[in-house]
């Protein structure tokens, strides 16, 4: 495409960007604000009466308390916000133009956007899944494999080093594309295999703890209850810090610079997701794994901050598991390990808040409570059997001999 045609294209692109973006994108948070208010409303009162949140602080009751009646305010904020938002978006079509050197792109972005603040409006207030928009591709994308981003020493499965020599990665061949596609291509990808890493984590991470009987199913139908807004549970914090604390010392021990995957790619600071959204989570991880390098652990004090980041302050709980854990001696030394386990706390508290994360998590959370109940299913079905083989061994009894009751009942409750 001519440069003057480019130009042309991005100015018609940039006006109908303002033309469809302006008044959907208000439209659609009009249309969300009511549950937005009752949602706000809903979500304070319960922090009221439950003393947790901004309610937890006696001093910080006024001003949490003022937050109730100024809610209708930040609703018709985000209004306002919204509508704001929609100009520089739909400007930004005109760039879309550019970078791809397609008119049809440029249009397909603009479409693509309304879908993506439907998809992202309906997860932050936990309405239906994704968008009746539809969302066409409008980047040019590289078929890459995963072993290809890994930069410096990765790992297979099972933790041992590949020595195998990586073919030389294929978007680094010259090509007539654009850089910025290509770099593009790469962030997408890398941040699909993080999300799918943390929720994978999650999922086996969870199903571990249910067979343990860690996390109960009272704990996964209290979660369903609160309809996830716990932010001080066990699932909720708990599951994803210990998940993450997981990663950091698997990275450890296989003398990675940065942070490795299950399956072996390196996410580091050469081939890592470019964006403000992925510095504030991948920075603070790599200063975290410093300091827990800095402190050299023990294997019965890394147990301990185990057992701090999943039960937190839940002392019940965390006495009934046991996981070898070791309090150090020195108080020093347990405030370091205390500190380290609030730190992985907050980031998932911060990951929390992340586009499409809430979505992903309750399916993980529906999956962990399909395991429960098939476990439970599966236990009670087996003491069903168990009962009925025992009284069919008293009958058999009862043909040959007589039986006393109560022997007979104590010898099924001892096969039990």
């Amino acid at each position: 495409m001519r440069s003057t045609s480019l130009i042309k294209s991005g100015i018609v692109v940039a006006l109908t960007g303002l033309i469809v973006e302006i008044p959907m994108y208000t439209i659609i948070a009009v249309i969300k604000s009511p549950y937005m208010l009752f949602k706000g409303w809903q979500r304070l009162l319960h922090d009221l009466l439950s003393g947790e949140g901004p309610f937890l602080e006696t001093a910080c009751v006024p001003i949490a308390g003022l937050a109730i009646i100024l809610w209708p305010l930040a609703v018709v904020g985000s209004i306002l916000m919204a509508f704001l938002s929609s100009i520089f978006i739909g400007l930004y079509g005109a760039v879309i133009v550019y970078q791809e050197r397609s008119f049809r792109r440029g249009l397909a972005y603009v479409v693509a956007m309304v879908a993506a603040f439907d998809e992202y409006t309906n997860d932050w207030l936990y309405l239906s899944e994704g968008s009746i928009f539809p969302r066409p591709q409008y980047r040019k994308r590289k078929a890459s494999n995963s072993t290809e981003l890994s930069v410096g020493p990765s790992t297979a499965g099972g933790g041992k080093f590949s020595s195998a020599p990586l073919d030389p990665p294929a978007l680094l061949v010259p090509s007539l594309l654009p850089s910025r596609s290509v770099r593009e291509a790469i962030q997408e990808v890398k941040m699909v295999q993080i999300w799918e890493e943390l929720m994978m984590a999650c999922e086996i991470g969870g199903k571990l703890f249910v067979d343990a009987h860690v996390i109960t199913s009272a704990d996964l139908n209290e979660w369903f209850k609160a309809k996830g807004n716990n932010q001080n549970g066990i699932l909720d914090l708990g599951l994803p810090s210990y998940c993450l604390l997981d990663t950091i010392v698997f990275s450890m021990k296989a003398g990675s610079g940065g942070i490795v995957l299950s399956n072996g790619v390196e996410v580091n600071y050469l081939n890592r997701p470019q964006g403000k959204l992925f510095d504030w989570f991948f920075h603070p991880v790599m200063v975290l794994k410093e300091q827990i390098k800095a402190i050299n652990m023990e294997e019965g004090e890394m147990r301990f901050l185990e057992k701090l980041v999943l039960l937190g302050s839940n002392t019940q709980r965390m006495q009934a598991w046991e996981n070898g854990s070791v309090v150090p001696e020195d108080a020093l030394r347990t405030a370091q390990i205390q500190g380290i386990s609030r730190r992985l706390v907050g980031m998932a508290g911060s990951i929390s808040k992340f586009p499409t994360y809430r979505r992903r998590f309750r399916h993980v959370m529906k999956v962990l409570l399909t395991h429960s109940f098939q476990k439970e299913t599966s236990h009670i079905s087996q003491l069903d059997r168990m009962e009925r083989g025992s009284f069919r061994a008293l009958g058999s009894l009862r043909g040959s001999r007589s039986v006393k009751p109560s022997s007979s009942i104590e010898a099924i409750h001892s096969e039990v």
